[in-house]
């Protein structure tokens, strides 16, 4: 991933053959954090609902921790339930898009652990308390509320918007001392609990991060309850300070975990062809630790990693997308919509709409799920610096989608311009066209109202000039 200086950009070639190599589908979704620090999101922003809308996700993803957990409170020994600051955000996430988000059972109330953050575990490593526990979410969300306490709890929503998607906890591997046999454990008590109040509802395992792919043997081996899905979390870097070559090359890495995962679910016939979900990915998983300091790298400052919503995640998303979507993902968060320039696709603090909300907007819309598109073969010049998608659909017509990520200087470059690249696209294999049209996404991208698509005439040989980091989207309609 190179490339070089110059002022005549280098030419690439993608020649798209007519024969297909199999189903490309991916669905495109966002998530949100409800705490005590975002739950004012939508009050504070009237407008925010309607940006979520536009975006159109699917599966909206909801996890609930500190006091968003609606039982108990942090710090303390309580069991009072407060849903306010969840259904702060739930609420409003429940009535927009295909009004059906995944809410994640993320942690347990924190009575039910014993220690401080760091050393923290659960007191019943039964988790039947924590069984309990979800199970009355459940009921409140989905089946008219519970009653504690002689107060009846119960969602506003009910029953106009129910939950079906529910994942159970978030990154064990690194929360709360669990081993792989206890996530197991606390995976089969807690989903027939819920399961118990509603029978249609449907789960999302493991939700792993940080090298636990060997999570998903543990779970093949020995569990008893129902699967839907199997969730992996996917950041090229938790540092500011790596490279734009370090994050591109991380890439790789994500298809060879998912293998990986894949491989160790096929060890029980009954996983086999369960989903993997990419419920979190974006360029860097560092955050500030509460003092000004990294997370991640302690004794060093946190520093905003702002390639989350620069031109570089115009070309670094793209590449993920149509790698995943290869490997036979079908779900893929952006991990979140609401926070600052390193993870949001808005700003938190005043809806702003960052270019990482047009990226994945135009990934929505241009090759959506509902497509039924088939990969088609193609070859390329240049598989190291571009990323090549080329899709036939179900109404005939064809979508190119090519991202640029070609580094200028692969041993400096961290936010860099990227190289530009004309690519010539070679169609003539394929039928004729009526029209043609190409959106691009890139340094000069209007960040308030997104890119416009300009119409083309159709020709056997297509140009898309891609000016540094970026990617192009080509699409001919018969």
């Amino acid at each position: 991933m190179s490339g070089g200086g110059g002022t005549t950009p280098p030419t690439a070639t993608v020649t798209v053959s007519n024969t297909t190599t199999g189903p490309f589908s991916v669905s495109m979704s966002t998530a949100f954090q409800p705490a005590e620090w975002d739950n004012a999101f939508f009050t504070d922003n009237s407008g925010a609902t309607s940006t979520l809308q536009n975006l159109g996700p699917h599966h909206i993803r909801l996890q609930p921790i500190s006091e968003g957990i609606p039982q108990g409170s942090q710090l303390t020994s309580s069991n009072t339930w407060n849903f306010s600051i969840v259904d702060a955000i739930v609420q409003p996430v429940l009535g927009v898009a295909d009004h059906s988000p995944e809410f994640q059972i993320a942690k347990a109330p924190a009575f039910m652990y014993v220690g401080d953050d760091d050393t923290q575990s659960f007191v019943d490593t039964t988790f039947q308390t924590f069984a309990g526990y979800a199970q009355n979410v459940v009921q409140y969300y989905n089946s008219g509320g519970f009653t504690a306490g002689g107060t009846l709890y119960v969602s506003p929503a009910y029953p106009t918007e129910t939950i079906t998607w529910w994942g159970i906890y978030n990154e064990p591997s690194i929360n709360n001392n669990l081993t792989a046999d206890q996530y197991v454990t606390m995976y089969n008590a807690l989903v027939p609990a819920m399961q118990s109040v509603d029978p249609s509802i449907k789960f999302v395992a493991l939700e792993m991060c940080c090298g636990s792919e060997s999570w998903a043997s543990t779970l093949a081996a020995n569990v008893t309850a129902q699967v839907d899905a199997v969730a992996s979390h996917y950041y090229a870097s938790c540092n500011q300070k790596d490279t734009d070559e370090m994050l591109m090359s991380a890439v790789p890495g994500f298809i060879s975990s998912v293998q990986t995962i894949q491989s160790n679910l096929a060890a029980n016939p009954l996983l086999a062809n369960v989903p993997i979900w990419v419920t979190e990915n974006n360029v860097n998983a560092d955050y500030d630790a509460g003092n000004g300091m990294s997370a991640c790298n302690p004794g060093q400052v946190f520093v905003t990693d702002t390639r989350g919503s620069s031109p570089f995640f115009a070309a670094w998303r793209p590449y993920v997308f149509s790698q995943f979507g290869k490997a036979g993902v079908p779900m893929l968060y952006h991990w979140d919509f609401d926070a600052d320039q390193q993870f949001g696709e808005v700003l938190y603090n005043n809806d702003q709409i960052e270019l990482s909300y047009w990226v994945d907007y135009w990934l929505g819309q241009l090759i959506p799920p509902a497509a039924g598109s088939q990969l088609l073969n193609y070859t390329s010049s240049d598989n190291s610096d571009l990323e090549t998608l080329a899709l036939l659909n179900s109404d005939g017509s064809v979508t190119v989608m090519i991202s640029n990520h070609t580094i200028d200087d692969p041993a400096t470059d961290n936010n860099g311009p990227g190289v530009s690249q004309t690519v010539q696209v070679d169609v003539s294999a394929l039928a004729t066209f009526s029209t043609a049209s190409l959106l691009v996404i890139d340094k000069d991208t209007s960040v308030s109202s997104g890119p416009t698509a300009t119409s083309l005439s159709p020709a056997a040989q297509m140009t898309i000039p891609l000016n540094g980091y970026s990617v192009g989207f080509l699409t001919l309609k018969p």
